[in-house]
């Protein structure tokens, strides 16, 4: 697997459990429609929260959070709407962002992105 897509999948492993000890209840990891994908979806406090995770190893190409690029918003929004559609019983909902610095054996950094507006 590319070093790239282990850095992934360790990035939503951690955002799993900073979640979990915040108290979000994880209802899906790494939902597909068609090409489309949503790291996380979770519900905390009646609210369905879908969770965008972006894990940076170095600050080279900038902070995680810097590459949701309109394109991914637009894509997150598509997913959301199919997951609705299939799911109506949600009615509360936000978008969320979780960024990830993980450098070498260093603790790793979060910053979430609480509601953000698209």
């Amino acid at each position: 697997m590319a070093e790239h897509n282990e850095l992934g999948k360790l990035g939503e492993e951690l955002a799993s459990g900073y979640l979990a000890e915040r108290g979000y209840s994880i209802l899906h990891r790494n939902w597909r429609w068609g090409r489309y994908e949503l790291d996380i979806i979770a519900l905390k406090g009646g609210v369905l929260h879908f969770v965008e995770v972006k894990t940076r190893a170095s600050n080279i190409y900038g902070f995680p959070e810097e590459n949701v690029t309109t394109k991914k918003i637009r894509h997150l929004l598509k997913a959301a709407d199919e997951f609705l559609y299939l799911h109506p019983d949600y009615h509360h909902i936000q978008f969320d962002v979780l960024a990830i610095n993980k450098w070498g054996n260093d603790p790793a950094e979060y910053l979430l992105l609480e509601d953000i507006y698209l």
